[in-house]
């Protein structure tokens, strides 16, 4: 089944474009199309893409997709606009839509277990803090992944991470109050990033955790996630759905 997948790759000439050809061809997967900002977009040989752009460019690879007939598009970009998200929310019903902000299966198994964790463990006794450490050009904190690490926590207690959510880049003072989950973040050195997540009761102490030490690890999920996709009906999906955990 691998072998009959044609891959296009969006932002070849990019870091995260240069790691998913890398794994296609470790994978003897067949590479159909490469393509970067400005080229012309041609899918016609190819059964999925997998975009690691920007939200404009990905925009034109979803209308490329729809025109083609239908694609399989996985996509790792983010920071969409409210109305670049609602552009995109168009082609859900066309294509495969695969979007994750984090596309490695360590992470997205993590993901999994923490809801499960979360919805049995009480939240009046144990607490929850999503910890990571990043690379320190990182900007943005608390992180995409640990914003899902948290909203699968939320999703387990079944509450809505903008009512529990706790964070502040410069520390937080006062008593930790209960149902909440909090963030704390460390920026340094060239750390590809660690993620964990605490849940600390009275007198015990569970701790949940991935650490990512090379970037190619993203492609990897990608690629999996595409050749999951090329089984599916038009719609939007995620890693959990890749992994079963939906």
């Amino acid at each position: 089944m691998d072998r009959m997948t044609r891959f296009a790759v969006a932002g070849a000439k990019g870091r995260m474009g240069q790691a998913v050809i890398r794994v296609l061809t470790e994978r003897g997967l067949d590479i159909a199309a490469t393509f970067d900002k400005g080229d012309e977009i041609d899918l016609s040989n190819a059964d999925a893409v997998i975009d690691f752009t920007t939200p404009n460019a990905t925009l034109a690879i979803a209308e490329a997709c729809a025109a083609a007939g239908g694609k399989v598009h996985v996509i790792g970009s983010t920071g969409f606009m409210p109305e670049q998200e609602t552009a995109l929310n168009a082609y859900h019903g066309r294509n495969v839509v695969i979007r994750s902000g984090n596309f490695s299966l360590g992470v997205n198994i993590l993901m999994g277990l923490v809801k499960q964790a979360a919805a049995k463990l009480d939240a009046l006794e144990w607490d929850i803090e999503v910890t990571e450490a990043h690379h320190k050009r990182k900007v943005d904190a608390p992180s995409g992944t640990a914003l899902m690490l948290g909203h699968a926590a939320a999703d387990g207690r079944g509450v809505s991470l903008h009512n529990a959510k706790v964070a502040a880049r410069d520390g937080l003072t006062g008593q930790r109050e209960p149902g909440t989950i909090g963030f704390s973040v460390i920026r340094g050195g060239g750390i590809v990033g660690e993620h964990s997540v605490l849940f600390a009761a009275e007198d015990e102490l569970i701790t949940l955790s991935h650490s990512a030490r090379d970037r190619t690890l993203f492609a990897r999920g990608a690629v999996e996630a595409a050749l999951f996709g090329v089984k599916q009906s038009p719609g939007l999906y995620d890693m959990q759905d890749v992994l079963g955990f939906n």
